[in-house]
Formats: C-alpha cells, sequence, structure tokens
C-alpha cells in the first residue's frame, strides 16, 4: 500500500489545526484550501496579501500552486479545482482574474474542472481555493 506524505512548502507555516497542507498519497495529491496569505516570515503572523480580491486571489493561487509544485505536480496536473468566495457579487471579478492567471501561467491543456461555492472566512479573508491532482 502507498504511504501518504503530508506536503507543507517552505513558503507556509504551520497550519493553525491537525491538517495538512496538502496529502499525496500515490499519484493523487490533494491540495487543501489555500487563503491569500502572503509567504510566511519569521515573526510575521499569517498576513493577507492586500484587502482586494484580486491580491487574495493571486495570492490564492500561488499559494495552490506552491503546494502543487512541493508534492511534485503542476497545474496540468489538476483535475479539480475548488473556489470559496465569501461574497457572490465578487464571482465575475474572481472570475477575471482566474482566466487571466492561468492564460498568464501558459496552460494549453484543458482546464481543471472548478466548483464555486459561497462562505465565511474569517474576518478580512475573501478567497479559498483548493484543489485534487492526479499525477503520471
Amino acid at each position: 500500500m502507498t504511504e501518504k506524505i503530508a506536503i507543507t512548502p517552505k513558503t507556509h507555516t504551520a497550519p493553525p489545526a491537525k491538517f495538512s497542507h496538502g496529502v499525496r498519497k500515490g499519484n493523487i495529491l490533494q491540495v487543501a484550501g489555500q487563503v491569500g496569505f502572503l509567504p510566511a516570515e519569521e515573526g510575521r503572523p499569517p498576513t493577507p496579501a492586500g484587502p482586494t480580491l484580486r491580491e487574495q486571489t493571486l495570492q490564492t493561487l500561488a499559494n495552490v500552486r506552491a503546494v502543487l509544485e512541493e508534492g511534485g505536480a503542476s497545474w496540468d496536473d489538476a483535475m479539480m479545482i475548488r473556489v470559496y468566495l465569501t461574497d457572490v457579487d465578487h464571482f465575475a471579478e474572481m472570475n477575471e482574474v482566474y482566466d487571466a492567471y492561468f492564460e498568464q501561467q501558459g496552460l494549453t491543456r484543458p482546464p481543471a474542472a472548478r466548483t464555486t461555492v459561497y462562505v465565511g472566512l474569517p474576518a478580512g479573508l475573501l478567497v479559498e481555493i483548493d484543489a485534487l491532482a492526479v499525477l503520471n
């Protein structure tokens, strides 16, 4: 049986509870919900990339990518992406930022499947994203 391996990039702080930023088992990599915190720095508490949806979405995508890469995957391996927004009015703007991000990444394969839902997040956080990847 394949071993389950916890994935934590150097850019991430320890999770605030008993969970992993990502878990890989065999060729499956599940990235836990990531938010738009800036990369970890000694002595600085987790800090959002900024107050805007654009800033937080871009940083959140960067944080998901960091977990994917640490686990040996890339966006091309992503099969499912889930987006959690705190405000239904942010849907169109998030889609614009999301589409532009993946266009800049130069992804030519079919995009991952995606679900978007509306949730409550801690104060100041506007978006959370997770991903499921299958590696070759």
